[in-house]
């Protein structure tokens, strides 16, 4: 397949390979792109985002619309593809491909709903009264968005929609395992009339392309989803940008006495394992009170190895392959690791190829890299406590701040984990793994800066300007 660039379809002077992580089939070949190619999708960026910014709201919209009807078209395809070059789940992988429309017409409306502010300028000492204050939003003008490989539409429409639909222009590099998705949504946008310009999509190396994205001085915003090492070279590299960096994360469960066993472990079953553990809400820690922690692994063990594994494209199979092999090795030596350390692997956790089972770690010290490091993989790491104090110390005791979930009835314990636990997403008797496309999603401390969710990631993806009127004195 080829990638689009400044306004082209174009094959590059070298080619890799992308294969199926759960078979190790080839299914394409992509471009690794050039930091030549880097230059030339920029500047034509610059262009597109002049186009881009001369158009009305309502166009802008418009064209997001006819996206995503089409998008409701092709979601089989869609599907399909995600599938493939993840070893996601084809269920999985569908209902990802079933958001993108609702994506993509949302933001086209969020882009047409950009309101200021009047100013009361009466109000200050020298203010006068012939003075009228007022904002307005306008575009960045170029917006390079950087995707993860483990919702490879998902987390490309969350960037590349908004942008859009603020009136901006992108330039876009998904993940080097996973660009196929991404390619066919350029395919459908070009489709329904967005101009050629206003979108390049280069593919290959991110440790090559990187910093030529981000560096170069005619971007104005970064959108990043990826580790917290990689954002921390981008905010070094980036200079003065705007940035939104949506980092790594080691969620942390709660789990009450008063809480509802069943409920919990059933959640913790999803939450735990769901795209084989690779999301960064995925929950990773589960911190139980010692009333209540046997009870719980009584009723969470049995349902994690119902896990049914197999092909992603066959529809009863609930837990594919990690993205490679070597992904597959990390994750296994980690559990391994926790359990020489005193951990207690209860279940789960051999490895074949790129399959990992889904594994359940007991008696993990809250500090041991179990928790204090994202796994990314198919494993929760259960910790004891004494109380909902000690419950919401463990929780905040990473580098980290994404998500958090708490199970309970006593509303006290409810309100105490939403004041207290510092985290961006936080869900009462449920885990950090849910997530509507229009709400506001973002981290705190080592899990980032800034919100996604149409409404929020266009007011990131936009500058405020004041204007002043001088009447008459």
């Amino acid at each position: 397949m080829r990638m689009f660039v400044a306004g082209e379809w174009i094959e590059g002077s070298e080619q890799e390979q992308l294969r199926a992580p759960y078979s190790g089939e080839v299914i394409d070949a992509v471009p690794v792109a050039t930091v030549q190619d880097v230059d030339r999708a920029i500047t034509a960026a610059v262009r597109g985002a002049e186009y881009q910014r001369r158009l009305t709201a309502y166009e802008r919209e418009e064209i997001l619309r006819r996206a995503g009807d089409v998008a409701d078209s092709r979601v089989d395809d869609l599907a399909m593809t995600i599938s493939r070059e993840t070893g996601k789940p084809i269920t999985e992988a569908r209902a990802e491909a079933s958001r993108a429309g609702h994506i993509l017409r949302l933001s086209g409306f969020e882009g047409s709903q950009l309101y200021g502010d009047s100013l009361p300028l009466d109000a200050a000492p020298n203010g006068g009264r012939h003075r009228l204050g007022f904002t307005v939003r306008q575009p960045c003008g170029v917006v390079v968005a950087i995707t993860p490989f483990n919702f490879p539409l998902l987390l490309v429409l969350h960037k590349i929609a908004p942008a859009l639909a603020a009136g901006n222009a992108v330039v876009l590099k998904p993940a080097r395992q996973t660009p196929l998705t991404a390619l066919k949504l350029i395919e459908i946008l070009l489709e329904v009339g967005l101009h050629p310009e206003a979108i390049s999509c280069v593919t290959g190396s991110g440790g090559v392309l990187g910093d030529a994205l981000c560096s170069d001085q005619r971007v104005r915003k970064i959108s990043f989803t990826g580790s917290t090492s990689t954002g921390a070279r981008i905010t070094k590299t980036a200079g003065i940008k705007k940035l939104s960096l949506e980092l790594g994360a080691s969620c942390p469960v709660v789990v009450l006495p008063d809480a509802d066993i069943e409920l919990a472990a059933s959640a913790i079953a999803l939450g735990g394992y769901a795209n084989a553990g690779q999301v960064c809400i995925s929950v990773q820690r589960v911190i139980a009170d010692r009333a209540v922690v046997g009870d719980l692994l009584d009723a969470l063990v049995p349902k994690v190895e119902a896990i049914r594994l197999g092909d992603p494209s066959q529809p009863d199979t609930a837990l594919g392959s990690l993205i490679s092999e070597g992904e597959a090795t990390r994750v296994e030596a980690a559990l391994r690791e926790g359990a020489r350390n005193g951990a207690q692997l209860l279940t789960g956790g051999e490895r074949s190829g790129s399959v990992v089972t889904p594994a359940i770690v007991a008696d993990v010290d809250p500090s041991s890299p179990l928790s204090q490091d994202e796994l990314f993989g198919p494993a929760v790491a259960v910790s004891a406590v004494s109380d909902i104090g000690a419950a919401i110390k463990v929780a905040n005791g990473t580098q980290f701040g994404l998500g958090a979930g708490i199970f309970t009835r006593d509303v006290s314990n409810a309100v105490r984990f939403a004041q207290e636990v510092d985290a961006g997403n936080l869900h009462v008797n449920w885990t950090p793994l849910w997530r509507a496309d229009l709400m506001p999603y973002g981290g705190l401390k080592g899990s980032g800066v800034g919100k996604e969710g149409p409404r929020y990631a266009i007011e990131e993806m936009t500058e405020v300007k004041t204007i002043v009127l001088h009447g008459t004195a």
